[in-house]
């Protein structure tokens, strides 16, 4: 492919290393072309490209924010392409219309796939972010909110019911209730098994 014909790519990451690493390998395809470049997710996308291949965490905005600009605005579509496979990253960038969510340690080959698919706006998924996906739709019963698992990610941390409930601004009876849920979700009974598990299966 030659010139024109060539996919219009913009690159979104906060990592001018990663940027250019990733520019020299889309450019080597010889029919994909990057042809912007930007920090983070609040950056406007020149007329022309045909897919956006983003990071999913930066300052500012994200990934998952700027999928949904892109989506309010009919603007092209998102490739995800990160080092994030949690449950929470993967289901939060789909539903906000994310075509494609790819890790950064993909083939080139899979990496080419991911990015002709996506500008076709067909989905384009790692095997790994399919399993997270599948592992969701087989577990619909222990589906976690995101309440949920904003709630678990603050676990994490070590923090303190009281300090979940400020920091999520709700009560501590509501800290409490949602840890039952989760509890039951899980098949766990204490804080640490819960949050083993949830890193188990990649939620957190």
């Amino acid at each position: 492919m030659q010139g024109s014909e060539k996919l219009q790519v913009m690159l979104i990451d906060d990592h001018p290393v990663v940027r250019a690493g990733l520019r020299a390998v889309l450019n080597s395809f010889g029919d994909i072309e990057v042809v912007a470049e930007a920090a983070d997710g609040t950056a406007e996308v020149p007329a022309g490209v045909d897919v956006v291949v983003s990071d999913i965490q930066m300052p500012k905005a994200d990934g998952i924010a700027l999928t949904r600009r892109l989506v309010a605005e009919g603007g092209p579509p998102v490739l995800i392409l990160t080092t994030y496979d949690t449950q929470a990253d993967v289901v939060a960038a789909v539903e906000a219309g994310a075509m494609g969510y790819l890790l950064k340690d993909a083939p080139e080959d899979e990496l080419h796939d991911a990015v002709v698919r996506a500008a076709r706006r067909e989905r384009a998924l790692s095997p790994q972010v399919a399993n997270v996906l599948a592992e969701r739709v087989m577990r619909p019963d222990g589906a976690l909110s995101e309440r949920e698992i904003e709630l678990l990610q603050a676990l994490q941390t070590g923090a303190s019911n009281r300090e979940i409930a400020q920091r999520l601004f709700i009560s501590q009876a509501t800290v409490k209730t949602h840890l039952i849920h989760i509890y039951s979700k899980l098949g766990v009974d204490n804080r640490t098994a819960a949050v083993d598990t949830a890193r188990q299966r990649r939620i957190i």
